[in-house]
């Protein structure tokens, strides 16, 4: 406390307070610690944690009569708590639910002549109440009211330093005196309405100044003792899931009739979910419920104020404004969004699902009784699963203490699981071997959430287990199995060799098409070399190509060797120790290609003249297409060839004109020019009479041909 600032001085400060109503509401809060009043304190009993990262806490308190409940919680959950909060109260009412608002600092100066930075120190409050009368007592006594601040630095010779004090001017009655602040033994403001806006201000300070929480009051009305639940959703960090798995002993190949027995054909599997405490509060004896799924979670912000953006209309100053006059509506009746009655709002989804987040009936149940844990594994008491409409809900058997900032590790799933050993082939995961893997089925009533999986391997004949690797476990629903590798069988080794293959599998003519259907075939040969000394069963992941069919082995000879994945086909192959086996792999697609059969070439429709796949009278059809189409090649290189040899002897008739034109006409030469030019006449002639009956003949050539491909129709 600075030294100018008395004990007295301080208590005449917070004596008086002249805060208005609405001012003192807005910092009126309630103890961080929950109460209630006319009953007991709200104390947290249950807690549901959802792996869609929210959890669920519930408090109960026995209250008489009317009754005002508080809770507090922290300021980043308020949105969540105002979204999600919930009373239950079997004999009374709820009213109104009331909290400080999201900045109550700014609410309390909103009225007062200063703001929070005038707190900052004596000085700053001074300077921002200029004007105030205030009395000071110290070296020098006076009364006045404050007039300037002024700051000053001091050398002081005998200790060699330099200070900074403060120099108040007050307008007294006799002039302006001044008082350095730090001398001062007391200052204290004579108008008690200022001071108690100071005193205000300060408490202000105190209870929200660092606090990062917001007190909640629920108000109820009823008659007689009675017990009511507070509950809430907001957001926590995920629960994650941890899964042992114990298998039984490797079986070698001379002992496959031991490895019937049932005990060979189950692995103990215990489940435990690991969680941490960062609610702010510590967890003591609560009921602990966990959930596994993927609601539809959100946040939003309620605890923010919004203001609507108006736009600002300027003042008019001059001119006049004359409305013009309304000649009425053309319909009858309006029209559009702004008739129409409000829709009403839609239900929560939660309510038309028909099933809540957290179901409270199931909640609130009784604790799950102890289930059977393997002989060979230490007894732990699983929780009781439950499956509801989209999660599957695990309550811990007994009551859970964890302190804030804690984290937990809890068992929730111990029991025997079917399984099966295998050797899954995954290429992508390792070309050259398949991976050491377990099928395990859940045959339990309730799904299994995901998590990672540490699995154990016993040893025959003692009772050593040993570790042999990790691995991720998926959702398994109720009845569904999956297959979980956790390291690379090295003792196996297979090869791959593909081959693509098209063929024309059959045909049709119609319309003047030809329609081919192809048949497009992927064939993978594998062969895999089995262990040494033991039996495998190698499941091959053949990638499944979409639109194509599997073709071998078929799902008649293999029926109870093949599932389908996604993007995968599996195919079990037994593989007997020391032997190798060759399995092969055929998908094929159809594929329809049409094309004009005029606008086919004499090489495409000789080939596909050829093809064994199409019907006879297809081949003979595509044989006479292509004898026409011989006809008129042979007939338009002819024709062409002739009109070859016009252009030839234009070209020379030219050259010889030219010639006629440079020699004397009495001359032989000339003579001889005259009777070329005349031979060509004839032979032009010759040739124009050809192409005219050559044009003709493939004319009629090309409409024969035309109207005999429209009028088949084959198949």
């Amino acid at each position: 406390m600075p030294h100018w600032l008395t004990a007295a001085a301080v208590s005449a400060l917070l004596a008086a307070t002249s805060l208005t109503p609405a001012a003192r509401a807005q910092i009126d809060v309630r103890s961080p610690e929950a109460e209630a009043t006319d009953g007991g304190a709200l104390s947290l009993r249950h807690v549901a944690l959802s792996t869609g990262g929210v959890g669920y806490f519930e408090y109960e308190a026995v209250v008489t009569g009317d009754a005002a409940l508080s809770l507090d919680v922290r300021l980043d959950q308020v949105d969540d708590v105002l979204k999600s909060l919930v009373v239950y109260d079997s004999a009374g009412s709820i009213g109104a639910i009331s909290l400080p608002g999201r900045e109550p600092l700014r609410e309390a100066f909103r009225e007062l002549p200063f703001g929070p930075a005038a707190l900052a120190s004596p000085a700053a409050l001074l300077e921002a109440l200029r004007g105030a009368a205030i009395r000071v007592e110290g070296p020098r006594d006076l009364a006045g009211r404050v007039l300037s601040v002024v700051e000053e630095t001091v050398r002081v010779p005998e200790a060699g330093t330099v200070e900074t004090r403060h120099r108040v001017s007050v307008m007294t009655d006799s002039g302006v005196r001044q008082f350095i602040l730090e001398d001062t033994d007391s200052l204290e403001f004579t108008d008690p309405d200022l001071a108690g806006q100071v005193d205000a201000a300060l408490a202000a300070l105190a209870r929200h100044g660092e606090q990062e929480r917001r007190t909640l009051t629920a108000r109820l009305s009823g008659e007689g003792e009675r017990t009511v639940r507070l509950a809430y959703v907001v957001e926590v960090p995920l629960w994650k899931t941890a899964y042992r798995l114990t298998l039984p002993p490797a079986a070698a190949a001379e002992d496959e009739d031991a490895a019937g027995d049932e005990a060979d054909r189950t692995a103990g599997l215990q489940g435990w979910a690991v969680l941490e405490n960062l609610s702010g509060e510590d967890w003591e004896a609560v009921s602990l419920t966990i959930l596994s799924g993927n609601p539809v979670t959100f946040r939003q912000a309620l605890y923010q104020a919004y203001y609507v953006d108006r736009p600002e209309i300027p003042v008019e100053v001059f001119g006049r404004v004359l409305p013009r006059l309304d000649t009425g509506a053309v319909s009858p009746q309006p029209t559009g969004p702004a008739a129409r009655a409000p829709e009403p709002m839609p239900a929560p989804a939660a309510e038309a699902a028909g099933v809540g987040m957290f179901d409270m009936a199931r909640v609130s149940e009784g604790r799950a009784a102890a289930s059977g844990a393997p002989a060979d594994l230490a007894r732990v008491t699983a929780a009781d699963a439950e499956a509801l409409t989209a999660q599957v809900l695990f309550r811990l058997p007994g009551p859970v203490s964890v302190a804030s900032g804690d984290s937990l590790l809890v068992p929730f799933v111990s029991r025997d699981v079917p399984m099966e050993r295998v050797a899954l082939y995954q290429p992508d995961t390792h070309p050259r071997h398949p991976l050491a893997s377990v099928r395990l089925e859940n045959d339990g009533s309730t799904g299994l959430p995901p998590g990672v999986l540490t699995l154990y391997e016993r040893r025959r004949g003692t009772e050593a287990v040993a570790y042999v690797g990790d691995a991720r476990l998926d959702t398994v629903p109720a009845g569904e199995e999956r297959l979980v590798s956790y390291a690379v069988d090295q003792a196996v080794t297979i090869d791959r060799e593909s081959s693509d293959t098209r063929t024309i599998a059959r045909g049709r003519i119609v319309d003047g098409l030809l329609e081919l259907i192809y048949s497009d075939r992927a064939r993978m040969t594998y062969t895999i070399a089995g262990a040494a000394t033991e039996n495998r069963l190698v499941v091959l992941e053949h990638p499944r190509r979409a639109g194509w069919d599997l073709v071998t082995p078929s799902s008649e000879e293999a029926e109870d060797r093949i599932s389908l994945t996604e993007n995968h086909i599996r195919i079990r192959v037994p593989v007997p120790a020391g032997e190798t086996v060759s399995i092969e792999v055929v998908q094929e697609r159809p594929r329809t290609e049409r094309m004009q059969l005029l606008n086919l070439s004499r090489s495409q429709i000789g080939v596909y003249a050829e093809a064994d796949r199409l019907s006879p009278d297809i081949r003979e059809a595509l044989a006479e297409i292509a004898e026409q189409s011989a006809a008129i090649s042979e007939e338009e290189s002819r024709l062409a060839e002739l009109e070859r040899a016009v252009a030839d002897i234009d070209q020379d008739q030219g050259r010889i004109r030219r010639n006629l034109d440079s020699v004397p006409r009495d001359s032989d030469l000339y003579e001889r020019y005259l009777d070329a030019l005349s031979r060509q006449e004839d032979r032009l002639a010759s040739l124009r009479r050809e192409i005219a009956r050559l044009r003709g003949s493939l004319e009629s050539r090309r409409t024969a041909l035309a109207d005999y491909v429209r009028d088949l129709e084959l198949r």
